[in-house]
């Protein structure tokens, strides 16, 4: 028999998903909620939304229409959270700009996107006026300052953003439309060739939000997130969305807290100021406040954090429980959206000490609702979930990117099998947990076996002297690889700790942990610094190319 179709009436409300749905709740049940900018801008949901109607009017004006692109370049800031609904709610698609890449790459997302109107803080007008003659497609540029004085901007502006936003109405007739249609698109910050661009439609971001709702509320105590959380984003919001949550907290109605460009003293003050409950970030970036002097006189007592972007070490964890900091693992990728598992303790583990808490919570999680998620071997054959078993990770669910921006043969790759490939390697526990062992790129090829960076990035991360840590592979004649740890030691401890020293302590603890018999081959490099990419994840394809340029 033919499957059944629902039938409604003619006059019935099909209620397509569609960004502006987000919007309800909160302006039913939370209208003067407040929302703040630096702890400077202060203002109530009633107010975003008549900004965001006034947003829409403006460019409406300035020529924006169904399918065109708007390009925003700032950091995190109420603006983008008004652009964040304004653009698609219109039924264009915004583009959010790493302003960390190069002006090179930055001008090459522009033209590659199609972007037409170009939103841009002053602070970016010196790039601006580097990319300005060779945009291809930028028609119209509306520029914005936290200056006092707007400095003069390097291109004719079509308007200044208040300004803007004071000349419109506040009214807008934001209309239905398909639920599939794109509502936005930024860039991966990929390390070899140029950035490729992803896209996600309304329903994707609409069920992004939903289940990321589902699952951090189903937790009992650890990790939940609810209506009387106090949100702040420490991950871009150029780059996947502030990984989706500045449309959770708005669809949740929750006090937000947008922090301008991160810096460790500036987070540290408004975490204690504005009594932040809830935010997420790369380990990279929490090691930076935390070491900060400003840090020691915040009591961070109650402050949950979703780590993802790197692998979180053990050390982080048991140190931020130390503070009072509930620290755990969420995962995903650019591609999906991108939250996909949310590494939640149960209530039994909470009664376990930190150190073995710490195992949980560096795991990379449980899937979300509707993710389907396993570990493949070559052939697309599921792997058993044993803790065990290694294998690339792939996955399904509805708010995955359909590919990359104009690269259709890179879009098949991804996709082959059916299922997203996420070019990740790792193992499923019996109660679900996935563990995510290293990138296939980055695991450490020695006499045919396969040794996980990460695990020996965990294991030297826990002594004492270490600052930061990254385990690559280097040539070896014998061996093919061996791994290589290039470490960045604490202020003070330079001339108290060997590289054999700590080639021992590692050789042991590697014995103890049962980690592959050939990290024991591992070397041991002291260095000044570690190379990142744009948005704090370590860049190991530039440290390969040259460790011995970071030696000390």
């Amino acid at each position: 028999m033919p499957i059944k179709v629902i039938e409604s009436c003619d006059s019935a409300y099909r209620y397509p998903l569609l960004i502006k749905q987000l919007l309800l709740t909160p302006l039913a049940s939370a209208p003067e909620q407040e929302i703040t900018y630096q702890g400077n801008v202060r203002y109530s949901y009633l107010t975003l939304r008549e900004r965001i109607g006034r947003l829409a009017n403006g460019l409406s004006r300035l020529g924006v229409e169904t399918g065109s692109t708007v390009a925003m370049m700032d950091w995190d800031s109420h603006r983008y959270l008004e652009c964040f609904f304004a653009v698609p709610m219109m039924g264009a698609v915004l583009q959010t700009v790493n302003v960390r890449l190069s002006p090179d790459q930055i001008l090459y997302t522009l033209n590659h996107a199609g972007a037409e109107v170009l939103l841009v803080n002053s602070e970016f007008f010196p790039i601006l006026a580097q990319i300005a003659p060779a945009l291809e497609h930028v028609r119209q540029f509306i520029v914005f300052s936290d200056e006092a004085t707007m400095p003069t901007p390097p291109v004719a502006a079509d308007a200044e953003y208040e300004r803007l936003l004071a000349d419109s109405d506040s009214e807008f007739d934001f209309p239905d439309f398909d639920e599939n249609a794109q509502a936005t698109t930024f860039y991966t910050t990929g390390t070899t060739g140029n950035p490729k661009g992803v896209f996600f439609s309304h329903r994707q971001l609409v069920l992004h939000t939903l289940a990321c709702a589902a699952a951090l509320g189903g937790s009992r105590e650890q990790g939940r997130l609810h209506r009387e959380d106090v949100y702040m984003p420490i991950t871009p919001m150029f780059h996947v969305h502030a990984w989706g949550f500045p449309y959770l907290a708005t669809m949740m109605g929750l006090k937000q807290v947008y922090p301008g460009r991160y810096q460790p003293d500036q987070l540290c003050r408004l975490v204690a100021a504005e009594k932040v409950t809830f935010s997420h970030c790369v380990p990279t970036i929490l090691h930076m406040m935390l070491s900060h002097p400003v840090a020691k006189a915040v009591d961070f007592t109650g402050w949950k954090i979703l780590i993802g972007g790197a692998a979180m070490p053990e050390a982080m964890a048991i140190s931020a429980q130390e503070r009072g900091i509930d620290l755990f693992t969420g995962y995903g990728m650019s591609e999906t959206c991108p939250v996909l598992t949310i590494a939640h303790l149960d209530s039994q583990d909470l009664a376990d000490p930190p150190e073995r808490q710490a195992v949980t919570r560096a795991k990379t999680g449980r899937p979300l609702p509707l993710v389907d998620l396993k570990i493949v071997d070559q052939d697309m054959k599921t792997l058993p979930h044993d803790g065990k078993t290694t294998g690339e990770v792939v996955v399904r669910t509805p708010w995955l990117t359909q590919g990359y921006l104009h690269a259709p043969d890179a879009s098949q790759a991804l996709w082959e099998g059916g299922y997203l490939h996420t070019a990740d390697i790792g193992n499923i526990n019996e109660r679900g947990f996935l563990k995510v062992t290293d990138r296939i790129k980055d695991v450490i090829k020695t006499a045919g076996e396969w040794t996980s960076s990460l695990q020996l990035e965990d294991i030297i991360g826990k002594h004492e002297a270490v600052h930061e840590v990254a385990v690559i592979g280097v040539p070896d004649e014998k061996w093919g690889e061996r791994p290589l740890a290039l470490v960045v030691l604490k202020q003070g401890f330079e001339e108290k700790l060997t590289e054999h020293a700590l080639r021992n302590f590692a050789a042991h603890a590697i014995e103890a942990a049962g980690v592959s018999r050939y990290g024991k081959l591992l070397q041991v490099s002291f260095v000044k610094t570690l190379v990142k990419t744009s948005v704090g994840k370590m860049n190991k394809r530039l440290m390969r190319a040259d460790p011995e340029a970071l030696k000390i």
